[in-house]
């Protein structure tokens, strides 16, 4: 399992296809601004969805091709953003050096009309790599009010005009907050925007999290210091009435207030265990009324209870396999993001399987 090839949504891909469901969906189409859509939970509301395909599959409007990438796309109106990075050459490793290669390329942003798949502008930077899984950047752009805010592999944080692509100001990680290296497989976190705020995973001492301003890239408040960041991209929800900042890294799960970056409390993770570095903390934790749920490879499930203002947060359940090579308890997710529906979880196992647990006991159905 390399867990963080990880990151997003396509897989190294080479073509974004886009595929005609129906008029009345192609007409009546909502927006899909950032990773996980419009409110950042997954899921289609839009009317005339198909239930079912044609016998031979949706006809394809258009196909083109794009370099590696684990980006997803980001669809605003007749526009769809996407990253993607042509590689050169990698360098090799002198004797004695165990750290990886740098790898010269470009990322790129491409802004493609959805009518007709035409390239309408693109705006490519040089961004060597020196990071696992190299074939490009994995944060999904955010798209709003006019710009598109993207995160690249490498730490490159930029505000570009949608109309155009000129970049408006961008944050280099690494130099900006003085990090040795880059997590060991890239910036992954999809940037999370909240008002004036432009919230991003970053690491460091007391920076492990950051907001920026989204005017102007200047540093708004940030919180937070943990050896690696992990993967996961953070959300907000609103809990007893207060609106929480959910970030899980490897070393625990965390809620901040997002207007000032203030810890409103933390849960050690995993609970009672020595943290696994890389540790491959990637799919969001999910709210279900107060009860926030995590799942990773290694260390299993966790349910938790949320506090009300003043408390600590209680474990409800934690389901850990005895055995690494069965993983057969609980829900040890790679990657992907589970579902909570009617008093269930489902999600994909990285044993290879898809599972549903009981959300009130951890079991599995």
């Amino acid at each position: 399992m390399r867990a963080a090839a990880l990151a997003s949504g396509i897989r190294c891909a080479r073509l974004l296809t886009v595929l005609f469901f129906t008029v009345t969906a192609a007409a009546l189409a909502d927006d899909w601004p950032q990773w996980m859509g419009p409110r950042r939970d997954g899921i289609w509301r839009e009317p005339g969805i198909l239930e079912r395909f044609p016998t031979n599959g949706p006809p394809v409007l258009w196909r083109v091709p794009i370099f590696p990438s684990y980006c997803g796309p980001a669809v605003v109106g007749d526009r769809l953003f996407v990253m993607d990075r042509e590689a050169g050459k990698a360098g090799e490793r002198k004797r004695g050096d165990r750290s990886l290669p740098q790898i010269p390329g470009n990322e790129r942003l491409l802004c493609i009309d959805t009518r007709t798949g035409r390239t309408l502008w693109e705006q490519v930077y040089d961004c060597p790599y020196r990071i696992a899984y190299p074939s490009g950047p994995r944060a999904t752009p955010v798209v709003e009010n006019g710009r598109v805010y993207t995160l690249g592999a490498m730490g490159g944080l930029r505000c570009h005009a949608a109309a155009t692509g000129s970049n408006l100001w961008s944050r280099q990680f690494l130099k900006d907050f003085d990090l040795a290296e880059p997590p060991v497989w890239g910036w992954s976190a999809h940037p999370l925007l909240d008002g004036d705020r432009l919230i991003c995973t970053v690491g460091g001492s007391n920076c492990a999290i950051v907001a920026f301003d989204k005017q102007t890239g200047r540093e708004m408040w940030r919180a937070l210091t943990t050896p690696e960041i992990g993967y996961a991209p953070p959300a907000i929800h609103t809990i007893h009435g207060r609106r929480q900042l959910i970030f899980w890294h490897p070393d625990g799960v965390a809620a901040l207030s997002p207007d000032t970056g203030k810890v409103l409390w933390t849960q050690a993770y995993p609970v009672g265990g020595k943290p696994q570095r890389p540790e491959v903390t990637i799919a969001m934790p999910r709210v279900d009324g107060d009860r926030l749920f995590i799942t990773s490879f290694y260390q299993g499930s966790m349910l938790l209870q949320i506090p009300r203002e003043g408390a600590e947060p209680v474990v409800l359940w934690n389901r850990r396999s005895s055995s690494k090579s069965t993983f057969n308890d609980g829900l040890h997710t790679t990657m992907a993001t589970p579902v909570i529906r009617d008093g269930h979880i489902y999600g994909i196992c990285g044993a290879g399987e898809l599972r549903c647990l009981d959300l009130r006991t951890g079991d599995r159905e």
